[in-house]
């Protein structure tokens, strides 16, 4: 899979594209990342990417003409996505993460400064994205947050496909407790059953904490859940449970 990240500060990148995860995947070709300097599309001496805003107002506007250039200066522009970050956008969650993954290429647009020309958002971006109701101070961090979840999804990326399959969100659950050795830390033990070699005992105990971990910290990713019968039955014992705990 191939990225193109848009970005008035390309050193921002370094360090997260080259390490763990992200910088095995590029290392082994499972995917690639072309950093573009959006100044580099500024024509004057002086690579002026911004100017005020017509009306007045603070702050500064990324210039249409710049951006343009940019954008149409990625090989293959035509064919990929064009994804804006913005607190405006639709807010990214796991389940775009893995649509996304569907795309061989992806073209990602930093903003900076106040916003950028709004003729640019209508004529050249397919998708605006925000990864929370927050601002900051430019759209590198959230387009590396795109990056790294997108990734995940890429088959031998993860190393195991399962790990990507298992993690938070995946079904509108959270994910069930983890636990490694040893055993015994200080005066706190592994749950028995992940001991006692049983799978379908294992299997049905993950499943149990994932959903009471989903209720009681994210009840509203229950509410668009189909629950199976099995789902069903354990979500009343772990109401029952707590009704019992609360007397």
């Amino acid at each position: 899979m191939r990225f193109d990240i848009l970005t008035l500060f390309p050193e921002m990148f370094s360090g997260p594209l080259n390490t763990s995860i992200l910088g095995k995947a590029r290392a082994n070709g499972l995917l690639s990342v072309n950093l573009w300097d959006i100044r580099d599309s500024a024509l004057d001496k002086h690579r002026i990417v911004d100017d005020t805003p017509y009306g007045g107002g603070a702050g500064m506007v990324l210039k249409p003409d710049v951006l343009v250039r940019a954008i149409e200066s990625v090989p293959h522009s035509a064919q990929a996505p064009v994804i804006y970050l913005t607190p405006q956008g639709k807010v990214f969650n796991q389940k775009l993460a893995e649509e996304l993954a569907r795309e061989p290429h992806l073209i990602l647009v930093s903003g900076h400064y106040e916003e950028i020309d709004e003729r640019v958002r209508q004529g050249w971006v397919d998708l605006e994205l925000s990864i929370g109701d927050y601002v900051l101070t430019g759209g590198e961090l959230p387009a590396l947050v795109v990056v790294d979840a997108v990734s995940r999804h890429i088959p031998g990326v993860l190393g195991d496909d399962r790990s990507a399959q298992e993690d938070s969100f995946q079904d509108d659950l959270l994910d069930h407790p983890h636990y490694t050795r040893p055993y015994s830390f200080r005066g706190k033990e592994v749950p028995q059953v992940l001991l006692s070699g049983h799978h379908e005992l294992i299997r049905r105990w993950r499943l149990k904490e994932a959903l009471r971990r989903t209720m009681l910290r994210r009840p509203d990713l229950l509410e668009r859940r189909n629950f199976s019968k099995e789902e069903k039955d354990i979500l009343d014992e772990i109401k029952k449970e707590h009704y019992k705990e609360r007397r």
